[in-house]
């Protein structure tokens, strides 16, 4: 038993060093920074709560994290809206494998290309003179061009929920697929309708792959930064952009303090999500 047990932890060492050095190490490392000084030039070793100060007591990087808040709550409902009805269908309405298989893989060609890519290709088709516009003024809806289309809160979300809806899809569909028919056949034998199948059975039995997509997609938004930057015109900010700004003026101290507050609100809020399930049943 005590051979067995050596060899388990000679086995896990490989994969704990690398954790240990490209995981934890980094984490530790913008954590002490983000107790350090800087001035206009250069950093230096302290230990002040400067930088957590300006955090908590500044009312634009409040703002920016109301932004994020924003956009990601906005983004998670619109992806499970739109995920979830599309897993919905593959899983429930197309019979044939083969058909199901070409439509899933269907649901992946804008990962084809790159983020950058799918993100600017909005540009275009939302601008006052873009394809939107006039098809708005074509059909009569609109005298004028409408402006917040483009570089505005909606085309930052819009680009979002794009980027992200198949984080959503892939985990929901593959719960669903797991789905035992035969509950449902029971369920409607009984009389059970097609909204109490949906909310009884499907919802419940769902919620796992629902929760690993939730949790994808507000990492992903609460961490983005580029696409606030395009899609907005740099007319409004999130925290990556916050943190990508302080980088390019070399406070350091200031963006790791920046980091560690957002490591830790995406913490709170996935902890919060697993409070609702168990996933490591899924996983």
């Amino acid at each position: 038993m005590h051979s067995a047990t050596l060899r388990n932890w000679f086995l896990a060492l490989p994969l704990t060093v690398v954790l240990a050095l490209f995981l934890l190490l980094p984490m530790v490392m913008i954590f002490v920074v983000s107790f350090w000084g800087a001035t206009e030039f250069s950093i230096y070793p302290a230990f002040q709560f400067d930088n957590y100060g300006y955090l908590f007591g500044s009312s634009v990087v409040l703002r920016v994290f109301g932004n994020t808040f924003l956009y990601t709550a906005a983004t998670w409902a619109a992806t499970l809206a739109i995920g979830f009805t599309v897993a919905y269908f593959l899983a429930f309405h197309v019979r044939n494998a083969t058909v199901q298989t070409g439509l899933f893989l269907l649901c992946t060609i804008p990962f084809w290309t790159s983020n950058i890519i799918r993100m600017i290709s909005w540009v275009p088709f939302l601008g006052r003179n873009g394809l939107a516009n006039q098809a708005l003024m074509g059909m009569g809806i609109t005298e004028q061009p409408v402006e917040w289309l483009l570089f505005s809160d909606f085309s930052v979300i819009l680009a979002f929920v794009h980027l992200y809806t198949l984080f959503m899809v892939v985990p929901i569909f593959n719960t669903m697929v797991r789905i035992d028919r035969s509950l449902i056949e029971a369920a409607r034998d009984n009389g059970a309708s097609g909204l109490q199948i949906l909310t009884n059975i499907i919802i419940p039995l769902t919620k796992p792959g629902i929760m690993i997509g939730s949790i994808f997609v507000v990492a992903l938004v609460m961490g983005d930064f580029i696409t606030v930057r395009f899609m907005s015109g740099s007319q409004s900010a999130n925290v990556g952009r916050l943190i990508s700004n302080d980088i390019g003026l070399l406070q350091y101290p200031s963006a790791a303090a920046t980091s560690v507050v957002l490591l830790v609100t995406v913490l709170i809020v996935i902890s919060v999500m697993l409070r609702f399930v168990d996933i490591r049943k899924e996983l």
